[in-house]
């Protein structure tokens, strides 16, 4: 038998055991609606818009996704694959690179990942065969269609995740200013300077002859 001076001790346990898990529930199911300070989805880079979303594009390209979208400062980019048998993901990559100021030359990268997870589903169909005495009846075998059903889609908040992506986009950085300078280097080649503009067939050209010194004849 419980003595009654350990009934009020117990009961305030219990209390404050209940108020801290519905506490933690709660924080667990707004810690995704909150914002916060951390940098998890943005990183400055030197150069300018178009420079840092190239850097970008080229990060993608090299893990294997297709580009579904490209502007000066939008990217889009899916990646498929299968973690399971019946499980198939797949990753939407979006980046916006933004100047830090008018002028600057530094650009801010924003990026997100949201990955949509599909789950196969089998649903049987039956075969229904007329009788003159009993009508319409449905008899088992059948077949069966397979379809792909979404089963959840987040965005991935992992910071390792962003970490790579943004050291992939540091490492291309470096070249894109140089390709950029090949690229102008070639439009300018094959042209040819302007020839100088030739005299008019109505103007003929004049020379005005040497002086004569005085005193001398000029020789037959």
């Amino acid at each position: 038998m419980i003595h009654r001076k350990f009934l009020l001790p117990l009961s305030l346990a219990l209390g404050l055991s209940m108020l801290s898990a519905c506490t933690t529930t709660k924080h667990a199911g707004l810690q995704h609606e909150e914002f916060g300070a951390t940098g998890v989805f943005t990183r400055a880079f030197p150069g300018t818009e178009k420079s840092a979303c190239e850097a970008a594009r080229r990060a993608l390209l090299s893990q294997g996704y297709v580009i579904s979208e490209w502007k000066p400062s939008v990217l889009k980019g899916r990646r498929k694959y299968q973690p399971e048998a019946d499980i198939h993901a797949e990753i939407e990559f979006n980046v916006v690179c933004v100047a830090n100021s008018k002028g600057s030359n530094s650009t801010t990268v924003f990026a997100n990942a949201v990955r949509d997870r599909y789950s196969l589903k089998k649903s049987n169909t039956s075969a229904s065969i007329g009788v003159s005495a009993l009508g319409s009846v449905s008899l088992p075998f059948g077949s069966t269609d397979d379809a792909l059903v979404k089963v959840a889609s987040e965005t991935i908040p992992t910071g390792q995740f962003y970490e790579q992506f943004f050291e992939l986009v540091d490492r291309y950085l470096d070249a894109v200013p140089y390709i950029q300078d090949m690229e102008e280097e070639k439009k300018t080649v094959g042209v040819t300077p302007a020839a100088p503009a030739a005299t008019s067939a109505s103007q003929p050209a004049t020379s005005t002859p040497p002086p004569v010194e005085s005193g001398k004849k000029s020789e037959d």
